[in-house]
């Protein structure tokens, strides 16, 4: 068991301080913010150029160091080397806070092990952010970020998702947006949801629907920007209602899984027959003898 008194003899350690930064807003900056880093004998930044403009405009001084997802064995190792030493250092993500679907986390891990002091500080997140104005409960909510990018592990993903009372946090890239939300609304049904973009800024924008009135805006608008994007848990007597594929026939049953899972014709069959309460050779012959 660890217990951190994070400032006794504050002076005379190594800290490892985990800064938020503005999501787009500068003025979202905090006051203790900007002023550890300007105390901290470095500042360890995920892209140094624009950590850089945010020093500029604050008129920090203090040194850079690089810490992303692609040097973050390495470059993790010397700054614990660093905080060892008693060094304090800052650790900042491009926007937002730092290990919250940004690099962190296992810099974190690594200074714990060495028993290193690890401050964190309160500040800007667009997860956050989004929900308290987003009209959907924000109690409970559940955090997930960024969904995988492969279209069958997504399908996976929401679909163990599907059955959550929880307001549900994503996030998501401009490109894969459309895509994305056509597999929400397939997966989790037509629930409301609300898509965050250019959260702080001048164009901040909420699109408020349901998920089939998403897929068809994004379908039709130029989509830009990064998205948050907020959905409506699922509702306790959901889980009473009729099977989703009760308006189906045997083959169409089948078929969708085919298409839509991406199944192996027998292993579809096999989970038709499942959702069914089927013998098996029934599904078989149904999709194989009786449709021809």
């Amino acid at each position: 068991m660890q217990q951190q008194k994070s400032f006794h003899n504050e002076e005379q350690k190594g800290i490892l301080y985990l800064v938020p930064t503005p999501i787009g807003n500068l003025e979202d900056m905090t006051y203790r913010a900007v002023r550890i880093m300007k105390e901290a004998d470095f500042i360890a930044a995920e892209d140094t150029r624009n950590t850089k403009k945010l020093c500029n405009y604050f008129e920090m001084t203090t040194a850079l160091i690089s810490y992303h997802e692609h040097n973050k064995e390495a470059g993790g190792q010397k700054i614990v080397e660093k905080l060892k030493e008693g060094l304090k250092i800052a650790l900042v993500s491009d926007a937002g806070m730092p290990a919250i679907s940004d690099p962190g986390y296992e810099l974190v891990a690594a200074a714990l092990e060495e028993n290193i002091t690890v401050v964190p500080l309160p500040g800007a997140n667009a997860g956050l952010t989004a929900l308290i104005a987003s009209g959907i409960a924000t109690q409970p909510f559940y955090f997930y970020g960024f969904l995988d990018r492969q279209k069958k592990v997504k399908r996976k993903q929401l679909s163990e998702l599907a059955n959550m009372e929880s307001t549900m946090i994503f996030y998501e890239a401009p490109h894969r947006l459309k895509e994305t939300l056509i597999i929400m609304e397939e997966q989790l049904g037509d629930r409301q949801v609300v898509l965050c973009r250019e959260l702080t800024k001048k164009y901040e924008e909420f699109i408020r629907g349901s998920l089939s009135e998403a897929v068809q805006w994004a379908k039709t608008e130029e989509v830009r920007g990064e998205f948050c994007v907020i959905v409506e848990g699922g509702m306790p007597e959901e889980k009473d209602t009729a099977a989703w594929w009760e308006h189906m026939t045997i083959v169409e049953h089948v078929e969708h899984y085919i298409n839509m899972k991406e199944l192996a014709v027998k292993d579809a069959i096999k989970q038709t027959a499942l959702d069914r309460q089927m013998a098996k050779r029934d599904v078989y012959q149904a999709y194989h003898v009786e449709d021809q």
